[in-house]
């Protein structure tokens, strides 16, 4: 098997990865479709923007919720933002998350939102390395003539 095949054979197997364990939906397959030749990078590019985004999110709710007097409303705000963005590539475990999230800043209960937060950061951690990885593997297919 050539390197080429390989390497297009391993895209295509985390691809179903991502998607059979539900870190991704049918909206990031929506975006693939958007990217073409003439811009080979463009799901790379929206999903940097993305990171950039969900990294001062996730520091916004966790100073929001360090605060003596938590303003639940504000990291609602948040949290609804996060919850939008990660629809808009189809980041659904990290969506998901989020909906539970909010469930419990309605209820203003600081103990849950905690733990929401700790298992927001780690699923959108994990999110981020299995991205990275794919499209690491898009630009070593180019690289290669493909």
């Amino acid at each position: 098997m050539d390197v080429m095949t390989q390497l297009q054979r391993q895209w295509r197997e985390h691809s179903a990865y991502l998607r059979k364990e539900g870190y991704l939906d049918d909206q990031f397959e929506q975006l693939q479709k958007l990217q073409d030749e003439n811009s080979p990078d463009f799901v790379a590019e929206v999903v940097s923007i993305f990171f950039d985004d969900s990294e001062k999110l996730l520091s916004n709710m966790a100073r929001a919720l360090e605060q003596k007097a938590v303003d639940f409303k504000q990291v609602d705000a948040h949290v609804h933002q996060f919850k939008g963005s990660s629809a808009s590539i189809g980041a659904m475990r990290v969506k998901n998350v989020c909906i539970e999230f909010r469930n419990y800043c309605e209820a203003q209960n600081l103990e849950e939102c905690l733990k929401c937060i700790r298992k927001l950061q780690y699923e959108y951690s994990v999110l981020k390395n299995q991205l990275e990885y794919l499209f690491q593997l898009e630009q070593q297919i180019r690289a290669a003539g493909g």
